[in-house]
């Protein structure tokens, strides 16, 4: 009786490698290591429970927070720094809700401190965002530009939230941001990559990691931005305000982690007619 395969299960730490490592590498940031891809945040769920699911479920290790919205109590995000357990993530505090550089230089001071009261001494990373426009939730590239250099100054690993700008990726990387984190589209808008030309020449350039964020919705869009060379992204709306969250956020992560194997592996070339998978040597003839 012929022996039984057993099946395997793929996992990072067994994935098959190559001289090309088709393994998933651990992602660093400003010398920290993770071992995923995917970033998630805190808004927008129906309620704490489901939040703690849906990021369980989604395998992140980043977590980000509004810090200004948790500062003031902001409805939905009252007890939300307590809400989950910050030994097994890694927080990003975020600018969101800053106009102006002088105002995301002063949440990301607190949100510094916040980090230390949850019990990350050496946490000094922020998601920056300066964002004027309460319509359209695009950033302000000047602005941003100064909170970064500041920042960066006061010993901060900056991962500044951007439209999809090559020369201010590169701008920023240049004074020591810690990542760049071009907009697929809007926040929030489910459009998904509409920025790819740009964002494909930003993944070229950058010698920081590049980590999409904003529109994404499905996860097919979510594994088309790693497929392009993308080292993270970060997804919150598409999870948080999915029928199911927790299904969604599974899916997040499996897109993810698909999208980056592909790219390692490499695809095939795109051609203009067939090509046959099997050799047509050695057939019989009839």
């Amino acid at each position: 009786m012929p022996t039984q395969l057993q099946p395997t299960t793929i996992s990072p730490e067994n994935t098959p490698t190559s001289g090309s490592d088709l393994g998933i590498k651990q992602l660093e940031i400003a010398g920290r290591k993770f071992n995923s891809r995917l970033m998630t945040g805190t808004g927008k769920y129906t309620n704490f429970e489901v939040m703690r699911a849906a990021i369980a479920a989604s395998g992140s290790e980043i977590v980000t927070v509004a810090v200004r919205r948790v500062q003031t109590n902001a409805p939905g995000h009252e007890g939300l720094a307590e809400a989950l357990d910050w030994s097994k993530y890694w927080l990003l505090p975020n600018t969101a809700g800053c106009q102006t550089a002088e105002e995301a230089v002063r949440v990301a001071r607190l949100g510094r401190e916040m980090a230390k009261i949850l019990g990350q001494e050496d946490n000094n990373f922020v998601k920056l965002e300066v964002i004027p426009d309460a319509k359209y939730l695009l950033p302000d590239p000047i602005g941003t530009y100064r909170a970064a250099e500041q920042l960066v100054k006061e010993g901060f690993a900056v991962l500044p939230y951007i439209n999809a700008d090559p020369l201010l990726a590169k701008a920023l990387e240049e004074i020591g941001c810690a990542t760049v984190m071009p907009l697929g589209s809007p926040i929030g808008s489910g459009q998904g990559i509409k920025n790819a030309a740009n964002i494909a020449i930003i993944i070229d350039r950058a010698q920081v990691p590049v980590v999409v964020d904003a529109g994404i919705g499905v996860p097919s869009e979510a594994a088309a931005a790693m497929e392009m060379g993308a080292d993270a992204l970060l997804i919150n709306t598409a999870i948080a305000q999915a029928s199911d969250p927790v299904s969604m956020a599974t899916g997040m992560r499996m897109a993810a982690e698909a999208g980056r194997m592909a790219y390692l592996a490499g695809r095939i070339p795109i051609k203009a007619y067939a090509s046959a998978s099997s050799p047509l040597t050695g057939t019989v003839n009839s």
